[in-house]
């Protein structure tokens, strides 16, 4: 086997999707966005069954991340989007935390050279209400960084989803056999 095999690839695109979506978990903990953070809990779960399939020669491991990346796929286009409202969706909506709460992307408020408000009154400066934070200028707007966010993922899933599906066919079912 050589240093730059397809299973090496494979295991290598799994690893980085692990960083990156570890990155985007913590994000969207903070933003309180419940539909991302089961999304990217589950992504973290099969990418580490990838992983284990890829080290172990388990085809099957490989198939289930294979399927599933094409769900993670399409979850990160139906983000982008929202975020851009194509298609009859609007990022000012609930879906992303579920209607629980009127909790937005953390990156609103908290984006890079983001320069936020509280409102003046003082019946309001002990509430701790999002929606009562303006933001008066960022110098990238949060819908592209979450935007940004979605191209990375697809930049490393869909390598990995070629790997994968060249390594699952290259797994033969007599390695598998010995394991049933």
């Amino acid at each position: 086997m050589g240093c730059c095999s397809a299973r090496c690839m494979l295991i290598l695109l799994c690893c980085l999707q692990l960083i990156t979506v570890l990155e985007r978990q913590v994000f969207d903990f903070l933003g309180y966005q419940w539909a991302p953070i089961m999304i990217n809990f589950f992504h973290i779960i099969m990418v580490i069954l990838g992983l284990f399939g890829a080290v172990q020669y388990r085809s099957r491991y490989v198939i289930m991340y294979l399927l599933w990346t094409l769900l993670w796929v399409g979850w990160n286009v139906f983000v982008s989007c929202l975020y851009l409202d194509l298609g009859g969706l609007s990022k000012d909506g609930d879906i992303l935390s579920f209607g629980v709460s009127s909790h937005h992307s953390w990156w609103k408020e908290n984006g890079p050279g983001c320069e936020s408000e509280r409102l003046p009154s003082a019946g309001w400066k002990n509430q701790q209400n999002p929606e009562l934070t303006t933001v008066l200028s960022c110098w990238l707007e949060y819908q592209y960084i979450e935007i940004l966010h979605c191209i990375i993922q697809l930049l490393v899933s869909l390598p990995g989803f070629v790997y994968a599906c060249y390594v699952a066919s290259t797994f033969s079912e007599e390695d598998d056999s010995y394991y049933k």
